[in-house]
């Protein structure tokens, strides 16, 4: 049975009188209608939700419509389900943090008058933090993009702006984009983007219909705002209020953008941060620069399972699930999550994070000590975030206290290490560590603390200040003390005056309803009948007891009550002062997440570098102009950790000018898809600044990693597996360039085998030549093999194509069992088949299925063979001979074939009518049958 589904005999009953259903019934109709919001109703105790809203729940979240009541009658009834508590934190959890097609409103109010009190969209949390992260941390940091497109001839130029509203941080960014959207997307991706405002456009060109495509690859929430949003009046003025600092930079900053400020005001807008005072002077603003990390699409994102998904069976599926081992609450994680994102392209910054892994990595003592200490520090970003936004209590403030208390701890760790990278760690740990703890800030917030919290409290679940903070609340407390004994005694001599045992018998009761109160038992109640009636004033006469009091006790009682009430307020005002007082060290108390969290981040590469059974190496790493891709013995981490999985590891050696370009071939299952993205893990890996899964590892930086695997169709959308295909190869070809890695895997087998070949050569010949990437080329056609050779035909020359390599995945057929075995292997050279009948038979397909696809594979092959590969006139293959041809007529018509398959590919299928293509290709075919009058070798394809 699903989790969320909650039995329906507990659901809350909807509870509304005829009067109060009609002046709802009312109200809701006057609401406009919106798809996108789901709108619950607060009825206090419980929530509802109505009409479309109501079947989404009762569909989505209980799994039945069984949960669906009716209010009303007749036509002007309403389908409506209720809500409980735990059941609404389960569905704004769903709605915004893993959906991105809704949002969430929430309404207060009665009969026909609602009113709005919260909304909140996956990329603005705000509203419903406290009820996202009351027991779960923060995974991650919601951004807001906001981008304004500027279509020209010569491509389109886009301002970008984003807010980070945990972290208090705006940016802006312009550049130029292809009509892909390439960079676009790059940079959703390393940002994080949840939600992406657009402005509202009147009719849907096919250049704003790629956009929303790409926003819908990145997983991404699409809110369309008026153009008018969109403006640069007054933003610099509206900045100076938000961000610290002078304005100068800011205005200098701003300046510097033709479309990107237009951007962020639309932003400043939709989130309102100007109407937040505690927004102001608190937010850093800066440029933000495509180029500052390697760029990774959707594409790349999903082929390398760099981040969790739901459908994961285990943690270690995603490279983040695998290398997430950190002992911080949450920010450790929530780093880790960002560096994933944002692949480093600095030779030195890379190396520095490797230094310090490294270091961690050959002491064990200091990697244990520091992790044990970590994981008893909060999450501080996350405190830091409520205290900025003035939902902070003392008992943030404590765990900051409890968190600073662990630094000297820490430091004097660190302080140990003598090893290699000494001086490294001493100045990006060490030092500022010892500014901040040695009679630096965190000394005066943890003397702060100290004296104004009462910390022998804590124990017992208790927040309190210290009565000895302050000399009013003292006063107030010895007041509160001296009444305590004084009823104390009163207590006492009531008993010797009614002889009756202390507190077995007369017991003194404290509750909200009378306060202070004498208790006795009804068996000892006819002893004192007469007392009561005449010296005491009774106020309640349960099964219990019977519970009276007299004016000295009501007196006392009262007092008591006055001074616990002011002792109340009094506490109150003082943790308002420490609360205010502990946000002026906001500053280094970021610094200090920062710091932790990093620390956090490359603690758990050395921990995933030492515990895996084999254990990874410090790779090489080369400025991308400059070196080769050597991985000797690499593996892939996730495949690697399963608990079922033997892995045998393979080399990869991209070299410039000699295997630059790999086509693998070999059988299916055979590891081709596994080899080619374990290489593309190892180098996202290496830039992120961990070990590799490798023997050895020598990595030129790679700006991009573009990857092309395994397409699915996307009917919803109209588009088929082929032309998913053909467009994430596009963005490969305009977005690729020399410094980029490409991985491509079964391209072309959408379509007939010969177009699909036809695109998949053309597509190798531009790689190779034009981009000059380093390249990984999976496939199943196997004549693809020959661009490595010697006689690869291009155009009309013979020529060799310098770079392209041919490699295998081996495996083994048994002569005379015809049983398959995958070696698993990645070899030099090319395979001749692919093993397809052989896998049908892992799949038990029946045998007479297999023995026909055998003998229809010997004459297609037999076809194939006397069709394209020239042979002696001498060699026969069954009965059949194989028909000879002149080499200078198989070279014109091989280089018309060529050509004719690049025309055809080179095609604007996506903006091309039905009609109009079918007349396109018509005449391209009538043209090559033309040509083919002289080319005898042409002439069989007719």
């Amino acid at each position: 049975m699903d989790a969320n589904f909650e039995d329906q005999s507990k659901l809350p009953e909807l509870k509304l009188d005829a009067k109060q259903s009609q002046g709802f019934l009312s109200f809701f109709k006057t609401l406009p209608h919106d798809p996108r919001p789901i709108r619950l109703f607060d009825r206090r105790d419980y929530y509802t939700a109505h009409g479309e809203n109501a079947t989404f729940i009762a569909k989505t979240y209980y799994r039945t419509t069984t949960a669906l009541r009716q209010l009303g009658s007749g036509s002007d009834g309403l389908s409506s389900v209720s809500v409980s508590k735990n059941m609404f934190e389960t569905i704004a959890r769903d709605l915004l943090l893993e959906r991105t097609d809704h949002t969430l409103e929430i309404y207060e109010g009665s009969g026909s008058s609602w009113r709005l009190v919260k909304s909140g969209t996956p990329g603005n949390l705000g509203s419903f933090e406290d009820v996202l992260f009351a027991n779960n941390e923060m995974q991650d940091t919601p951004v807001v993009v906001a981008l304004l497109p500027n279509f020209r001839e010569n491509g389109c130029t886009v301002g970008l702006g984003y807010v980070d509203l945990t972290k208090r941080v705006l940016g802006l960014a312009e550049f130029l984009d292809d009509s892909h959207f390439t960079n676009v997307e790059s940079a959703l991706v390393a940002l994080g983007c949840k939600e992406c405002l657009l402005p509202l456009e009147s009719g849907k060109t096919s250049e704003i219909r790629t956009l929303h495509d790409a926003l819908n690859r990145c997983g991404v929430m699409l809110t369309e705002r008026k153009k008018t949003e969109f403006k640069m009046r007054d933003l610099v003025q509206d900045l100076s209020r938000l961000v610290k600092g002078s304005i100068e930079p800011v205005r200098d900053l701003v300046s510097g953008f033709e479309f990107a400020a237009g951007a962020l005001g639309a932003l400043l807008s939709y989130a309102e941060l100007l109407g937040d005072e505690s927004n102001y002077g608190n937010y850093s603003i800066q440029r933000y620069n495509l180029d500052s990390y390697m760029r990774l699409d959707s594409a790349a994102m999903r082929a390398l399972n760099v981040l969790e998904s739901k459908t994961d069976a285990n943690k270690n599926f995603s490279l983040f699930g695998l290398m997430n081992r950190s002992c911080t609450a949450g920010m450790g994680k929530r780093l880790l999550h960002m560096w994933l994102k944002q692949p480093l392209l600095d030779v030195n910054e890379i190396n520095s994070r490797l230094d310090l892994v490294q270091a961690f990595v050959e002491d064990p003592a200091l990697r244990q000590d520091l992790r044990q200490h970590l994981k008893r520090i909060s999450d501080i970003e996350r405190l830091m975030h409520n205290l900025e936004k003035k939902r902070a209590g003392l008992q943030h403030i404590v765990k900051l206290y409890q968190s600073s208390i662990r630094l000297p701890y820490i430091k004097s760790a660190l302080e140990r290490y003598d090893g290699e990278f000494s001086s490294l760690i001493k100045e990006r740990y060490w030092d500022p560590l010892e500014l901040w703890t040695d009679d630096g800030h965190l000394n005066k917030f943890i003397a702060l603390v100290e004296a104004a919290v009462d910390l022998d409290q804590l124990e017992n679940g208790e927040y309190m200040i210290s009565s000895s903070y302050d000399p009013a609340l003292s006063a107030l407390k010895d007041e509160q003390e001296s009444l305590e004994h004084q009823i104390h005694n009163l207590h006492k001599e009531t008993a010797r005056d009614l002889d009756l045992a202390l507190d077995k018998a007369l017991k003194l009761d404290k509750g909200t309803q009378f306060g202070h109160v004498f208790r006795i038992t009804k068996k000892e109640e006819p002893k004192i009948r007469k007392k009561l009636t005449t010296q005491f004033i009774v106020l309640e006469t349960r099964k219990d007891g019977v519970k009276f009091t007299n004016t000295k006790l009501k007196k006392l009682g009262d007092q008591y009550q006055r001074i616990v009430e002011e002792y109340k307020n009094c506490q109150k005002e003082l943790v308002n002062r420490v609360v205010q007082t502990t946000a002026t060290f906001s500053e280094v108390f970021w610094s200090v997440a920062g710091l932790l969290s990093e620390l956090d981040v490359l603690l758990s590469f050395a921990d995933l570098a030492s515990s895996c059974p084999t254990a990874y190496t410090r790779p090489i790493i080369t400025p991308s102009g400059e070196g080769d891709i050597i991985l000797e013995g690499s593996r892939h981490p996730c495949v690697e950790a399963q608990d079922w999985v033997n892995f045998i590891p393979n080399d990869c050696k991209l070299v410039r000018g000699k295997s630059w370009f790999q086509i693998i071939t070999g059988p299916n299952m055979g590891g081709k898809s596994t080899f080619i993205r374990q290489v593309g893990v190892n180098i996202l890996m290496a830039q992120v600044g961990s070990f590799v899964p490798c023997d050895k590892a020598s990595i030129s930086i790679r700006d991009c990693i573009f990857a092309r695997v395994g397409a699915g169709d996307c009917q919803l959308r109209g588009v088929s597996t082929f032309m998913q295909e053909m467009l994430e190869t596009a963005s490969i070809l305009k977005g690729a360039t020399d410094k980029s890695l490409i991985i491509i895997d079964e391209l072309g087998r959408g379509t007939s085998t010969y177009d699909g070949f036809g695109l998949a050569w053309a597509i190798c010949e531009h790689l190779v030549e034009v981009i000059k990437a380093p390249t990984l080329f999976a496939t199943h056609f196997h004549e693809l093999t020959a661009l490595a050779h010697e006689n690869g035909v291009h155009e009309a020359n013979m020529k060799q194509i310098v770079g392209v390599a041919n490699y295998h995945v081996s495996a083994h057929i048994d002569s005379s069992s015809h049983k398959l075995t995958m070696l698993y292997k990645v070899e030099p050279g090319a395979c001749d088949q692919s093993f397809g009948i052989q896998v049908a038979e892992f799949a038990n397909f029946p045998e007479s299925v297999v023995s026909l696809a055998r003998e229809k594979a010997a004459e297609l092959e037999d076809f194939s063979a006397t069709a394209v590969i020239p042979s002696d006139a001498s060699e026969e293959v069954g009965s059949k001979r194989k028909r000879e041809y002149d080499s200078d007529d198989m070279s014109r018509g091989a280089a018309r074939a060529h050509e004719f398959l690049k025309e055809f590919s080179n095609l604007p299928l996506e903006t091309m009518d039905l009609k109009e293509a079918l007349q396109k290709v018509s005449k391209m075919k009538d043209d090559l049958q033309k040509d083919s009058v002289n080319s005898h070798w042409l002439q069989q394809f007719f």
